[in-house]
């Protein structure tokens, strides 16, 4: 297959990076869509608010710590030995993490399973995203990630759907593990990329993690690049996923589903992921997209908290506007693509976003831990305070964040200290 960088945005490499983020997108939100059933079926006391609370987020975190380890592993392999063996790899693991996670019987089995997923799953969208990178030319690049990733995450909406459907969270979590399978044999046909092999064959050391560290400038943009995202885990994995609770706190009763506002959630988000792309290219730039949705986040948030929201209708609303206020996902990781030489870009690209994805204990630890159990604030100021925090952190990130829109992908990074 030719290795040139093809010209059309509908390549088989951006097709088969959207169905992997796709099955990665299912199996990551899936425990977000079925926490209470299947919490409720080992034996976790529904009823109970604290019991609830504490169990989910054991598991979530676990999931996340995961995600933060094997995006570490993945993104040097995907440096060291190529951006399809991080797909191979990946896609093996996280199946079989999946089928196990059907069996499980304790909460701690399932943070466990979780994790193992975890691991499995940090290393999709990086490899992802930075294989279509080097493969389009830069001038369609930003269109095609953000493909990549609105399609992809529709598999939150494929999550809920199969719950729906079946009835059964253990059956779900094997379908993620059939799926996984089946994205195998579509992996077959995809080349890697030109950039990596040139690298390769030239003997340049590849996937060094010290590289971030060893030198300030880069070691900033690295930073930079992971706080630019903070504010989409904070949306999904507490005010989203916790919307029930945040139900009740509003306006008492309450029918609200935290799978179904999941679902609506991350629908608006694959809608923002792929219009962004788009925006990016008609302002010729990344950063204005970014802002325009931190602005879209700003306005949901207060939305959110005003006192708006005093039934399930508009609950589910605004929880659809938050998804797509944080549908800046797909240029985000770009971005973190774009920052570095071919050498490091794939350990970039794939850690970068698991950071954020690991984020979400330590923004769990200033929300509950601090705010509401040291401190004593009540639950929805505890979450106000904490999404401003992490708000007011990205904006000023973000300003600090290089442009990147019409950048050469074509080099690498040097690997002697510079000053």
């Amino acid at each position: 297959m030719n290795q040139a960088k093809p010209a059309s945005i509908f390549n088989i490499a951006v097709i088969v990076a959207a169905l992997g983020y796709f099955v990665d997108i299912y199996d990551l939100l899936l425990f977000t869509i079925v926490r209470e059933p299947s919490l409720a079926g080992l034996g976790v006391d529904v009823t109970n608010k604290k019991e609830v609370i504490a169990a989910s987020t054991n598991v979530i975190n676990w999931q996340m710590w995961g995600l933060l380890i094997g995006g570490i592993i993945w993104g040097i392999m995907g440096d060291k030995k190529g951006r399809l063996s991080v797909l191979f790899g990946s896609i093996i693991l996280y199946s079989i993490a999946n089928f196990f996670t059907g069996f499980v019987e304790t909460v701690e089995q399932y943070s466990y399973a979780r994790f193992a997923a975890g691991v499995g799953l940090a290393g999709e969208l990086g490899a992802g995203i930075t294989l279509v990178s080097e493969l389009l030319p830069k001038n369609k690049r930003g269109i095609g990630t953000s493909l990549v990733a609105g399609i992809g995450l529709f598999g939150a909406v494929a999550a809920y759907f199969t719950y729906k459907f079946t009835g059964n969270w253990r059956l779900c979590y094997k379908i993620g593990a059939g799926l996984g399978i089946l994205l195998l044999v579509l992996r077959i046909s995809v080349a890697e990329s030109g950039m990596f092999k040139e690298v390769k064959q030239k003997g340049i050391s590849r996937g060094n993690l010290l590289l971030f560290f060893n030198n300030a400038r880069r070691f900033r943009k690295y930073i930079l690049a992971i706080l630019i995202g903070l504010p989409t885990w904070f949306v999904i994995g507490i005010l989203v996923n916790l919307s029930n609770r945040f139900a009740t706190e509003f306006y008492g009763e309450n029918h609200i589903e935290s799978g179904r506002a999941i679902m609506y959630a991350y629908a608006a988000i694959a809608a923002g992921d792929i219009l962004v792309g788009f925006i990016s290219q008609y302002f010729q730039s990344r950063k204005k997209a970014l802002y325009l949705f931190y602005f879209f986040a700003v306005i949901s948030g207060i939305c959110f908290f005003s006192g708006l929201i005093r039934n399930d209708t508009t609950m589910y609303v605004v929880c659809a506007m938050l998804g797509f206020s944080t549908g800046f996902w797909a240029i985000f990781v770009t971005m973190g693509a774009e920052q570095f030489g071919t050498n490091l870009r794939a350990t970039a690209a794939t850690t970068i976003p698991n950071m954020v994805r690991g984020s979400l204990p330590l923004i769990n630890l200033l929300f509950v831990n601090l705010f509401q159990n040291s401190i004593g604030w009540s639950f929805v100021k505890s979450a106000m305070v904490t999404g401003s925090i992490v708000m007011a952190i990205t904006i000023i990130a973000a300003y600090f964040t290089e442009e990147t829109f019409h950048k050469d992908l074509n080099y690498t990074e040097p690997e002697e200290m510079l000053p």
